[in-house]
């Protein structure tokens, strides 16, 4: 599946649509037992439409993200991790992005500096206020994270908000003024209070909880012993690669860097 992003559709839109449809901050799925979300009708939200915004064409098919009042008969509504965890890859990204369009519309439809109503602006993605100039672009908050390996151990921490029994890798938000592999020391330091070194790049991820964009590296242990931050750590230490904890599904990218790195140790290369 193909998406292309565009602010504007074209002169012609296709006679179904794929609609990301949100009330209250949960998105819209068929009420039908284990049905997924489908191109339809985009005629069928328009009466509960609150906002809507035009996302760009995946596979040749127009895409929507829509702030419903209520939920329309025939649909249900669900925690978007969980409704992500049934898509594939392509329409998971266009879900991540209708939600951050939405919350992005909702939060800035009154001026930041003035406070007087924003106006919707037609070529770009952005509300600009008409006292002040102000322009609100959608907010992306960029964090690190980092799996730390040794010999054959990861270390992998939780935080008290985890399921219970899942693990995951470190990670934390850049802080202004700091680049991406400082922030991977300092949270290091901060979280584990040991040190690292041969940083490696890994990948990026959208993450819409609520606009965060997580960048993904690997590191190698230099020294110190693990001591998890107090309020923030709930548990950490080694795990065997044969042995790890649960760990997060391969829908986030911490499940992809966890398991990818699982297979490059076992096959002898470094993390």
């Amino acid at each position: 599946m193909i998406f292309v992003p565009a602010v504007q559709p074209r002169a012609a839109t296709t006679p179904l649509a794929w609609c990301f449809a949100f009330v209250e901050g949960q998105l819209l799925l068929p009420e039908a037992d284990n049905a997924t979300l489908q191109p339809q009708p985009l005629q069928g939200f328009d009466s509960l439409a609150v906002a809507r915004h035009y996302l760009g064409r995946l596979d040749g098919i127009d895409c929507w993200a829509l702030h419903l009042s209520a939920e329309p008969a025939g649909w249900r509504r669900a925690a978007l991790r969980a409704a992500m965890l049934q898509f594939p890859d392509a329409l998971m990204g266009v879900a991540s992005r209708a939600a951050q369009v939405l919350e992005w519309d909702r939060a800035h439809r009154f001026c930041g500096v003035c406070g007087m109503p924003t106006d919707l602006q037609a070529h770009e993605r952005s509300r600009k206020c008409p006292a002040c100039g102000h322009a609100a672009y959608p907010r992306l908050s960029p964090a690190m994270m980092v799996l730390i390996w040794r010999g054959r151990e990861l270390l992998l921490a939780r935080s008290p908000h985890y399921a219970p029994g899942m693990f995951s890798a470190l990670a934390g938000f850049v802080e202004p003024g700091e680049s991406l592999e400082e922030c991977v020391h300092r949270e290091v330091a901060e979280e584990v209070g040991v040190t690292v070194r041969e940083l490696r790049y890994f990948g990026s991820q959208s993450w819409p909880f609520p606009h965060s964009l997580m960048v993904a590296y690997t590191a190698q242990w230099v020294g110190g012993e693990v001591v998890p931050q107090e309020d923030e750590i709930e548990a950490a230490g080694w795990f065997d690669i044969d042995a790890l904890p649960g760990i997060p599904p391969r829908f986030s990218i911490a499940g992809h860097l966890i398991r990818d790195t699982v297979e490059a140790l076992r096959a002898g290369r470094a993390g």
